[in-house]
């Protein structure tokens, strides 16, 4: 008896809904990307909550599903996992809560087996120790329009009869099928007798029809089309791939600083003329001082890079929605078997350029400790969007625009390319140290990854897409960057002398950046960057709005963006070229974010790491940042 069927059969049974009526806890399963955490989605609607297992780091999603008799019944969406081996942390999770042994939460009384219809052959083979641990079990054939566009079939009453599970086809994008599954949900005896068949009691047949049913007749899934092998063979060529994604990344950037300047200017405006309206409508005091000063010039500073970033996760999110990302993980997985790092780690890394701190979640994957740890380790070093801020205000402040390569690469996204690159470089050179000093071992796992087929992105995927991101954006502004502005005008503004407030530079936000001002001057940095720094140890995109409020206080008047001739005017005054290239190798390097820093500190299991993680960045940073100023100064 395998240990699976051990653990099941120690286990009470589960309860009979012909004589309980209703299951009460439904176990969501599947394999990655097959679609799982959509239907669950399409289920419980916004009935769901998120916490985390007890002495695990996995989150578990709980959400209510209403059925046919009126009550409701709880579904928990397992990660994605191919096997119940428990190699990795997500399978561990999905493992002890299939057998009951999950602290918190009882055995589920039901299975909701989503399958990828068109990958029958690497789905259902999660099928076989499902069905072992002998609990109730709806297999769900998902992306079954899909699967009938490609002109495949899949004979869904053959494969029930042959499982002795019942089977539906749906789509969780389109909303089908969802009904029959509600059904299922309820329990009720006439359901039963519709849906279920004969259990079969060969459980080697079982296993056997799971793992070999895309080999018969009745299962049918096209090959590859033409035009998709023909992609694939310039997409991972050993020479052309490489390039290809040179020239998507090139692509990329240039967009950002040509096609997302319109919107920019737009935004730009809008802050500008509603701060002029707002300052004409009150009164001269301390409270419109706060608005302008405070408010205005700070999130108004930061909000204008909204345009650039959501015009990022556009051109990724195509990339990503049709297929292209995974076949540029293979082609990177050769540079990285180079300095020890496991394939695997390049979905997270590659998360990374959006926000650290999913990236760091998405380890729990990695089966090896020592590869998820490295992958921790490096991840921060990937430019996330906090930092495109920071980047776009000091190059077009610095760097006039001019042509490189004619209209395909203009200098400043060659220097925006540049900073990502020394991330990346920087990522792989310190994985190299680890794998040969802390976190050293003999020889990489091999890499398995499945290729999607190409797809056409939906407007809805891409516009669900822009959503979140707006709603993170906006909401990181209408907190963390306002909290900051706020206090950083109160301490701008004491103590008042007379009534009337003190020269910036004589204030206590002033005090506290000129008692840093020491350790950074050999950056050529002054108090004004000291004070950005500190604060940006919120979040990195702070520095923008907290320059934008101490030169709005300096001037009088809200600064408005990075393209406000003020603001970039002021950062000309107070940094030299030289001091400009070590601010932009500081925030490619340094860890300029303490949410990241408790993120590490939870999936590490303590601060040794997490504090490690920090100096070590830090003092890459500032080493960084001034050997860069000294090759400029002595270049120029």
């Amino acid at each position: 008896m395998s240990d699976l069927q051990a653990g099941s059969a120690a286990k009470s049974p589960p309860a009979d809904p012909e004589t309980s009526g209703l299951y009460s806890l439904v176990a969501v399963v599947g394999a990655p990307n097959c679609g799982k955490s959509t239907l669950f989605n399409r289920l419980t609607g916004l009935r769901q909550k998120v916490a985390n297992y007890p002495g695990v780091t996995v989150e578990r999603r709980l959400g209510k599903v209403m059925v046919e008799s009126g009550r409701e019944i709880t579904l928990v969406d397992l990660p994605g996992i191919y096997s119940l081996t428990a190699r990795s942390e997500d399978e561990r999770v999905a493992r002890g809560v299939l057998l009951g042994e999950m602290p918190g939460l009882p055995p589920p009384d039901a299975i909701l087996l989503v399958v990828d219809s068109t990958n029958l052959n690497r789905n259902l083979s999660l099928a076989a120790p499902i069905l072992d641990l002998g609990i109730p079990t709806l297999i769900v054939l998902n992306m079954s329009d899909e699967l009938r566009s490609r002109g495949g079939r899949v004979d869904g009453d053959r494969l029930a009869e042959q499982l002795g599970v019942p089977v539906i086809q749906a789509s969780a994008a389109r909303g089908e099928g969802l009904e029959a599954i509600r059904s299922f949900l309820s329990g009720r005896p006439a359901v039963r007798e519709r849906l279920e068949l004969p259990v079969l009691q060969d459980i080697g047949s079982r296993r056997r029809w799971a793992v070999h049913a895309t080999a018969r007749s009745d299962y049918q899934v096209p090959a590859a089309a033409a035009w998709t092998r023909r992609l694939d063979s310039a997409f991972l060529h050993p020479l052309a791939g490489p390039l290809i994604f040179l020239l998507v990344v090139v692509a990329v950037f240039q967009s950002i600083f040509t096609l997302a300047q319109p919107l920019m200017d737009g935004t730009e405006a809008i802050i500008s003329t509603s701060g002029l309206w707002i300052g004409s409508l009150l009164p001269d005091s301390w409270f419109r001082d706060l608005l302008l000063e405070g408010v205005w010039a700070g999130v108004g500073s930061v909000l204008v890079f909204l345009p650039q970033i959501l015009f990022l996760f556009v051109l990724i999110g195509v990339m990503e929605d049709s297929g292209y990302l995974a076949r540029a993980a293979v082609i990177a997985d050769r540079t990285m078997a180079r300095v020890g790092l496991e394939g695997k780690a390049f979905i997270p890394l590659l998360s990374a350029y959006a926000c650290a701190i999913p990236a760091i979640m998405a380890t729990r994957t990695i089966e090896s400790r020592r590869e998820r740890l490295a992958t921790i380790l490096i991840a921060p070093f990937m430019t996330c969007s906090a930092r495109l801020p920071v980047y776009a205000l000091v190059i077009a402040a610095f760097l006039p625009e001019k042509p490189l390569l004619g209209p395909l690469l203009g200098t400043r996204a060659a220097a925006m390319i540049g900073l990502y690159g020394l991330g990346f470089l920087a990522a792989v050179a310190t994985a190299r140290l680890l794998k040969s000093t802390l976190l050293k071992r003999k020889s990489p796992l091999p890499f398995t990854l499945e290729l999607p087929p190409y797809r056409w992105p939906t407007l809805q995927s891409i516009g669900l897409r822009l959503a979140d991101r707006s709603l993170i954006f906006l909401k990181r502004a209408g907190t963390v960057i306002l909290l900051t502005a706020v206090v950083l005008w109160f301490l701008a503004s004491v103590p008042r002398t007379d009534g009337q407030p003190p020269e910036i530079s004589q204030s206590l936000a002033g005090s506290v950046g000129k008692a840093v001002e020491p350790v950074i001057e050999p950056l050529g940095f002054n108090w004004k960057i000291g004070i950005g720094l500190i604060t940006s140890l919120a979040a990195r995109e702070v520095i923008v709005g907290t320059l934008g409020t101490i030169y709005g206080i300096e001037g009088g008047e809200a600064e408005g963006d990075e393209n406000s001739p003020g603001l970039q005017q002021a950062l000309k005054q107070d940094l030299t070229p030289g001091a400009a290239v070590a601010l932009l190798i500081f925030f490619a390097f340094a860890l300029q974010c303490m949410s990241t820093v408790a993120v590490v500190r939870r999936e590490t299991g303590g601060w040794r790491l997490a504090l490690l993680q920090f100096a070590y960045m830090l003092a890459l940073a500032y080493f960084g940042a001034w050997l860069g100023k000294t090759l400029v100064e002595i270049w120029i």
